[in-house]
């Protein structure tokens, strides 16, 4: 991808408007919920993490918020009868953390250059490392004209407010393709996912593994469920304030250890079971009668999502359990053909997780630093694209070998 800059013109189709809001509760969710649906037929339709009510109790708590370095700014096209016809969740960011696309290497050279790299502004869902729509496009709305529409307004946001750059994280392909043909610098990463190839069990699953994995996934079933642990499925109705002091114990917990400072506040997760309840699952793990660990998923129409985790007492491969076999069990128990289990991890390989890619896109103003980031860019994208195929050739499935010999 060449290192010209981005198109910026941004003028809306006659009568329409373009226009930045500094909350999501300033859109009606009817609107926004019909952009981030998009057409019936879409495959990422029904994508909780887009939704309104997920953006919503993120700002409302405060999680996301100017206090927390995530100042709402999102983008809205309303049509010439008021209606919206497309946006783009957006935030001015002062730093680059709880994004998951790493861009810190970028701001650390261009502020020894003498450039300002923050505040930047930044196309995404805070916190949240899911693969997604992030050009929001109402059903009937013309989807290639409304997301250019977008793209080259965020570009120009960022130009008028005189910031260095523009990230939109963990986009979907097609948008990836149209942002690089409009001059944005094209990133890639990869995850880990497993797929659903219509198992009946988890033993259908485990069949199709390779021996030695297979020996391994039971042992470490086994291991955890020792000492008495049992597991919980605690989803829609059935979730409590309980449930969520509980996580929220884990979850703090865990999260200091690893990250230092967790994003997600007590009032968040409440939230969150006000207005999506029909879409959370915890995955609860009891010992003794008490709660010990538990990991935090979102259900989308055909995906589990895999969120949080957290524990409170040690045990062998408990992690293992609550994060990634329980949500295989879960999805083959209703028919959900994906598990996305978060971000990073190469651990998860020999677990049925498969490599995939991920995207981002970027608008940088600055001419050299953009030379410089498209440059490193080309070689990364050879790079991941690289590890993706070696990854894959050590697949814990069975393999046309594996089946002759046996």
């Amino acid at each position: 991808m060449a290192a010209e800059a981005p198109q910026k013109a941004s003028a809306a189709p006659q009568g329409a408007v373009m226009r930045v809001v500094p909350r999501i509760a300033d859109v009606a969710a009817e609107a926004w919920d019909a952009c981030a649906r998009g057409e019936a037929d879409a495959t990422e339709a029904g994508n909780p993490f887009a939704s309104h009510a997920f953006l919503r109790a993120l700002e409302e708590s405060g999680s996301a918020s100017r206090e927390t370095g995530w100042l709402p700014s999102h983008i809205l096209l309303e049509d010439d009868a008021g209606r919206l016809a497309g946006c783009m969740p957006c935030y001015l960011k002062s730093h680059s953390r709880g994004e998951y696309v790493f861009d810190q290497g970028w701001a650390d050279a261009y502020m020894r250059a003498g450039g300002r790299y923050y505040p930047k502004l930044q196309a995404s869902v805070p916190f949240t490392p899911v693969t997604g729509r992030r050009l929001l496009v109402r059903e009937g709305a013309d989807r290639g004209e409304t997301e250019t529409l977008l793209l080259k307004a965020g570009a120009t946001l960022a130009e008028k407010l005189d910031l260095s750059s523009l990230h939109i994280t963990f986009v979907t392909r097609d948008e990836w393709q149209l942002a690089g043909a409009l001059g944005f610098l094209q990133r890639t990463d990869q995850q880990f996912h497993w797929r659903n190839e219509g198992y009946e069990s988890f033993e259908a699953f485990l069949a199709a593994l390779s021996s030695r994995k297979r020996k391994t996934i039971r042992k470490e079933r086994r291991e955890a469920l020792t000492d008495g642990i049992e597991f919980e499925w605690i989803t829609g109705s059935d979730l409590t304030e309980a449930h969520w002091d509980a996580f929220f114990e884990f979850y703090m917990d865990t999260g200091a250890r690893k990250w230092g400072t967790p994003y997600l506040n007590r009032r968040c997760f409440s939230l969150l079971g006000e207005t999506m309840a029909d879409q959370v699952l915890l995955v609860m793990a009891k010992r003794s009668g008490r709660y010990i660990a538990g990991a935090l998923n979102f259900i989308g129409p055909d995906t589990l999502y895999g969120r949080y985790w957290g524990a409170i007492e040690e045990h062998p491969c408990l992690h293992f359990e609550t994060c990634y076999y329980q949500a295989i069990d879960y999805a083959i128990a209703n028919h959900l053909a994906c598990v996305e289990a978060g971000a990073q991890g190469a651990h998860k390989l020999a677990r049925g997780y498969l490599p995939v890619e991920t995207y981002s896109a970027h608008y940088v103003a600055a001419p050299g630093l953009r030379r410089a980031i498209a440059d490193f860019l080309r070689r990364e994208r050879r790079a991941v694209a690289q590890e993706i195929a070696l990854l894959s050739e050590e697949s814990p499935f069975r393999s046309e070998a594996d089946d002759s010999r046996s």
